[in-house]
């Protein structure tokens, strides 16, 4: 029973934030938080509990934004369908990176390398193909109505979005406990070894990334339903994928409230130094000098600050 009582005082506490702070920019910077939470999840699915270290996550996160987006403006699909069908595309192109990848030996900085790779690709193709808008993107016609995924009142994306960071966190306390994720877990830590105990590593390998870029991409359909416009730089370009991989190392890699943690901390910062200053780039900085000094002294994220603290008050 005790296990749960991090992740039920945590809901609750979310569930009564925008209740208690009821101003658009309180209600935005818990979106923005729990929106980073749950794309840093994704990344941290991948690269955290499988070890599958990844470059271009950017590339589902596109994949959803644009499959959804082109059926609702092309084909006239309602966005809460394109939800779903958005995070088959990208359980489908995370099954398939990751099997063309791993089936020829790729691994490591190799597989990081690939998986950039195939983000630019995806983003020259969607800036290349009328269809998809071209360079100028997509912009997706204001119809208010919480049936048509465009609300009122930003708590309801606030709570959306909140429905989505739950999933995530549960699928991450899944994967600690399951047989699944000690499969994953022998991978990471080393993928021969697993191997020679009868793990099918390709077979686990592929299924962790579809399941990473399912969620990563139902991201991007948030994305695209919150802003009303994407475009191929803004949803397939490298920085997405560096928020995500920041997030997740910040935070802690391989645990279950790193990126949760790492997410409030760059959301932070990102608000914080657009309020208070018109620097350009000054948060980059910022995030580029707290990872040193994260790795320097926290390898493990800032999760072990917790953890520490957490230890000192039981003892």
């Amino acid at each position: 029973m005790s296990a749960w009582r991090v992740p039920v005082a945590l809901l609750a506490v979310a569930l009564a934030y925008p209740l208690v702070f009821r101003t658009n920019f309180a209600i935005n910077f818990g979106v923005l938080v729990l929106f980073f939470a749950v794309i840093g999840q994704a990344w941290n699915i991948a690269g955290g509990f499988a070890g599958q270290l990844s470059f271009g996550h950017a590339v589902f996160f596109g994949t959803g934004a644009y499959c959804s987006t082109i059926l609702h403006v092309k084909l006239g699909i309602n966005p809460w369908l394109g939800l779903w069908a958005s995070a088959a595309a990208g359980a489908l192109v995370g099954a398939f990176i990751a099997a063309l990848s791993f089936r020829f030996g790729l691994k490591g900085s190799y597989f990081a390398l690939i998986t950039l790779a195939f983000a630019e690709a995806f983003r020259i193709l969607t800036n290349a193909v009328e269809f998809t808008g071209g360079g100028l993107g997509l912009l997706i016609p204001l119809k208010r109505s919480a049936a048509n995924f465009q609300f009122p009142e930003r708590i309801g994306f606030y709570y959306t979005i909140l429905a989505l960071a739950a999933l995530s966190i549960a699928i991450a306390l899944w994967l600690k406990r399951s047989r699944f994720g000690a499969r994953l877990a022998a991978i990471r830590e080393n993928e021969d070894a697993a191997r020679a105990l009868g793990i099918d590593t390709f077979r686990e390998k592929v299924k962790i990334m579809a399941l990473s870029g399912a969620l990563c991409a139902a991201g991007g359909t948030f994305y695209a339903q919150y802003f009303l416009y994407i475009d191929p730089v803004v949803v397939f370009g490298a920085d997405k994928s560096v928020e995500m991989l920041l997030v997740s190392m910040i935070g802690g890699t391989g645990t279950v409230y790193g990126p949760l943690i790492g997410a409030f901390l760059l959301t932070l910062v990102g608000e914080g130094t657009r309020a208070l200053t018109n620097a350009q780039g000054l948060s980059l900085i910022i995030y580029g000098g707290l990872l040193i000094v994260i790795i320097a002294f926290l390898p493990n994220g800032l999760i072990d600050l917790f953890k520490l603290r957490w230890g000192r008050r039981r003892a």
